[in-house]
């Protein structure tokens, strides 16, 4: 399964579905071409011609599981099936479309729908095959022919062949969201049928190899005789969830409030050893609420069973409900050994006022980290500096040399200043544990003032045609009130007319998508992967800056557009990490972001029903993925009315 988050990401409580690291088809939101990119050279058998043939790929060396493994390391392969877990979201939905920018489409409106190719939780950089039986490629994997399983069946009974992955991909090259159609277009030569259960794509000469096979795998199947009967447009919302060949199909819905999908009896892959010990619940269930106090009384009363906890006052103070007390529910802490996922307040370079770095940097300094932290967060969580924060991919001190050579081309160019060679990454700033710290105030007053942005009489800076600088924070979740406010207070105490709008999440959807952009800045994330590629274009890029979903702050630079193709080219291990660094460095001087805050564990809470390993893989919680329902603990705790 797959979360669906078209909002701008922050410590929401969507649903977290399947386990990091993403399958390639998570291009930024669990549903295209490769959050995390996955590439390389497999376990293999070669054939004439050098025609390499595997049953998965790795970016840097072997796969962890050979073609005969058993089962994934982290699961319980005697797991039971059966049983419910349910979940909270934030807001409503109308759609059961993921990929239109149309709509509010329902969470897990994508975990009916699999890739040819699937990763793992204790891997970074792996693909497996799922719907075919094995890969060709050449070793200069300009082509890749994926052998696709002929039991391979949708959840309507019909086989999914050939046909139905190439109208895929046709339809996600010509309509849905256009960040497909970017990476598609530029990467695909040609995609063409060689047989009922066989594909080809060739890829462009000119584009770097490394990651392709892995993002055309990555693309989600759809089913093309749904698509025809039920005449479904991929750019239009519709309440008709989407035919998959997954182990979860729609079962329920109420719209706007609760969506329900059931596990399929008779799902192909079961037996897979890359399924075994997985997908394990027969319902999975999501349930809507209009702010998190609602939902968080509702998970006190019983109404859903599985939370994962994003404030910290609630975690701190919140859980001495009954429920907790007698020991009918559970609050734990587990290990996570993800990177962080860049949480950020994102400004929109879009208007023109942020387009001066000093304004952006002046407005960084007034968030007070420290202060949130003792006072708000009960010193639960640590500061975001970045992209990459908590991995070895982080840019850190004064570029090495290997960034030096990368770095100093630009520098010559004039696309960066030269003071990036010599400089220290840029780190978020330090406060003290006072709300306002005076000494940042003082710093970001003196940018202000070199920006040309004055104080009047009444205490608001103003420019030289006479307008006051404004700065508005939207914002959809009350529960943020208390993070925003006090951001906003030291904003205003700069003379920055500064206020914190409150919108429900069906305005925040429409104001930050693409086209309309139409915000200050918001609460999001700043997304990257362990081992990026072409996603990074959505991302950062600035070709697609004005229509993708994904560069949400409008990021145009010539200097990040280069390093990204750098990232995208590198061929060994060391080559993607002092790339990454190089491009982590580049973005963090760009300041288009305020760092928030990370923390390496999960806080969950949830009614004790459910098992799961004892060691979780260090990528991913994964609890609608291959932890299980307990049917005795489940009925002593509906016995005992603690559940509904």
């Amino acid at each position: 399964m797959h979360q669906t988050a078209r909002r701008p990401a922050r410590p929401s409580a969507l649903p977290v579905a399947r386990a990091l690291p993403r399958p390639a088809w998570g291009l930024a939101i669990g549903l295209g071409l490769g959050l995390l990119v996955l590439a390389g050279a497999a376990t293999m058998a070669r054939a004439e011609g050098a025609t390499i043939t595997a049953h998965g790929i790795s970016t840097f060396g072997d796969l962890k599981y050979g073609p005969d493994f058993a089962h994934l390391d982290y699961v319980n392969p005697d797991a039971p099936k059966g049983g419910e877990i349910s979940e909270w979201t934030m807001g409503g939905f109308d759609s059961m479309n993921p990929f239109t920018v149309k709509g509010l489409a329902g969470a897990l409106s994508t975990v009916m729908l699999e890739p040819i190719l699937t990763g793992t939780s204790d891997e970074i950089g792996a693909a497996y095959c799922l719907l075919c039986e094995s890969i060709e490629y050449p070793e200069d994997r300009s082509w890749a022919i994926f052998n696709l399983r002929p039991e391979v069946t949708f959840s309507d009974g019909t086989p999914m062949t050939a046909e139905d992955v190439l109208f895929s991909y046709e339809t996600f090259l010509a309509k849905g969201l256009s960040d497909f159609r970017t990476v598609l277009a530029q990467q695909v030569e040609k995609a063409e049928i060689l047989g009922p259960h066989q594909v080809k794509f060739t890829f462009k000469a000119d584009f770097p190899k490394r990651d392709l096979i892995q993002d055309v795998g990555g693309l989600p199947i759809l089913s093309k005789a749904q698509f025809e009967r039920d005449k479904l447009d991929l750019e239009e919302a519709t309440l008709t969830p989407f035919i998959g060949t997954g182990p979860y199909m729609f079962d329920r819905m109420e719209v706007g409030r609760t969506l329900v999908y059931k596990r399929n009896p008779d799902y192909w892959g079961a037996s897979l050893p890359i399924n075994v010990g997985r997908n394990n619940f027969d319902h999975l269930r999501i349930e809507y609420f209009a702010d998190s106090s609602a939902a968080f009384e509702a998970f006190k009363s019983g109404v859903y069973t599985f939370r994962t906890e994003n404030s910290s006052k609630q975690w701190a103070t919140g859980y001495d409900f009954p429920a907790i007390t007698k020991g009918h529910a559970v609050k734990v802490e587990l290990p996570s050994g993800a990177k962080a996922n860049g949480q950020a307040f994102l400004m929109n370079l879009r208007r023109a006022k942020f387009q001066d770095p000093r304004l952006r940097e002046a407005v960084g300094l007034m968030f007070n980290f420290e202060w949130s932290n003792e006072t708000l967060f009960y010193s639960l969580y640590s500061r975001i500096n970045s992209v990459w924060e908590n991995s070895w991919l982080q840019a850190q001190g004064v570029p090495g040399p290997e960034e030096t050579a990368l770095l100093k081309p630009l520098v010559d160019e004039g696309l960066l200043p030269a003071a990036i060679l010599t400089d220290e990454a840029v780190m978020a700033p330090v406060s003290g544990t006072r709300q306002l710290d005076r000494g940042n105030l003082r710093r970001a007053s003196a940018l202000l003032d070199e920006a040309g942005w004055e104080v009047g009489n009444d205490g608001l800076r103003r420019n030289a045609k006479g307008e006051v600088l404004t700065l508005e924070i939207l914002n959809d979740d009350p529960s943020f009130d208390r993070i925003i406010n006090p951001f906003v207070e030291n904003l205003r105490a700069l003379g920055i007319d500064a206020t914190n709008v409150k919108v429900d999440p069906a305005q925040f959807e429409n104001r930050t998508r693409p086209p309309q952009y139409d915000f200050d800045v918001i609460s999001g994330s700043a997304r990257s992967g362990y081992f990026s590629g072409s996603e990074l274009k959505q991302y950062y890029g600035g070709a697609t800056a004005d229509q993708s979903a994904f560069n949400l702050m409008g990021l145009k630079s010539p200097a990040v557009d280069r390093l990204v193709d750098v990232v995208i080219a590198a061929k060994t291990r060391d080559e993607l990490t002092h790339a990454t660094m190089a491009l982590d460095r580049v973005l963090r001087a760009e300041r288009f972001w305020v760092p928030q805050w990370y923390k390496n564990t999960f806080t969950v809470a949830y009614y004790d029903m459910f098992g799961h390993p004892e060691s979780l893989p260090p990528y991913g919680l994964g609890e609608m993925d291959f932890w299980w329902y307990d049917a005795e603990k489940a009925a002593q705790l509906k016995a005992a009315g603690a559940i509904r």
